[in-house]
């Protein structure tokens, strides 16, 4: 990085580090971001265990790509976002890019195919900040048709320099924030909604293991992964997505999507 340049970069984070717990905060934060990757798009979401999560800021070039946000990201869709099942990880901390850190089969999804591409977004990163046990900020920024070219590998390299320092940045600035549903208690797995919502609707009556396979498939997943996750053989995989369809009464990947999908707005946790 060149004198100027990191000249500037200096300025913006001072600046940055001025406006911490006031309400300007995310849009320095936004200025440095910028400074390191120019991005099209920026969200910071506060995602507390598995509640539903909130917005915090958002920002955008072309309006598009936030449409669908509050009516099937926040409805449901985020149970099957990498970056939400990175959250649930636990003391996530710097920098994530989606495609690092998606399953292997994430384009395949109806997650994909009727929510992502919606958005047209080319790529995407995340800031993580842990600020309690259970809550995480993240600062999702990308890249959309607005400038057609997802972030470079120079790009990425500097995103990382800085890491540190731009999850300390969230983690300071929102260090009291809770959300509202910080009192309630947590949710049942999400295997157990799942099975539930399909008794109750279909009267499908999936065991745990059917319930996991089926999640695991939703969110992009191959058998191969799946059985690496669960630690059985691929044989066994495919026993369970066998059971799985025939309890379902299905005989594909899309007919399960197609099953499974309306449930998700039933599945999150409502306010």
């Amino acid at each position: 990085m060149d004198a100027v340049t990191q000249s500037e970069n200096d300025e913006v984070l001072a600046d940055a580090i001025i406006a911490l717990g006031t309400p300007a905060l995310p849009q320095h934060f936004s200025r440095l971001l910028k400074q390191l990757a120019a991005f099209d798009n920026l969200i910071i979401i506060a995602y507390h265990g598995e509640h539903r999560p909130a917005v915090l800021y958002r920002e955008y070039t072309d309006p598009v790509v936030y449409l669908p946000m509050d009516s099937q990201y926040l409805g449901g869709d985020y149970l099957l976002d990498p970056f939400y099942r990175e959250h649930l990880r636990g003391n996530v901390q710097g920098i994530r890019r989606l495609r690092d850190v998606a399953p292997d089969h994430f384009r395949r999804t109806h997650y994909y195919q009727n929510y992502y591409q919606q958005t047209t977004l080319l790529d995407e990163v995340a800031v993580f900040a842990n600020i309690t046990e259970s809550d995480t900020i993240t600062a999702c920024f990308g890249r959309d048709r607005s400038s057609g070219n997802p972030f470079n590998r120079r790009e990425l390299e500097i995103l990382h320099q800085y890491e540190n320092t731009l999850s300390s940045l969230l983690q300071k600035h929102w260090q009291d924030y809770r959300v509202d549903d910080v009192g309630k208690a947590p949710p049942a797995p999400l295997e157990e909604r799942l099975r539930e919502a399909l008794s109750h609707q279909h009267g499908i009556r999936l065991s745990p293991r059917q319930a996991e396979v089926a999640l695991f498939i939703l969110r992009g997943h191959s058998s191969l992964s799946i059985s690496l996750h669960l630690e059985v053989s691929l044989q066994t995989v495919k026993v369970f997505r066998r059971q799985l369809y025939a309890k379902c009464c299905i005989s594909s990947q899309a007919e399960l999507f197609a099953l499974l999908m309306p449930l998700f707005a039933r599945l999150a946790e409502h306010k």
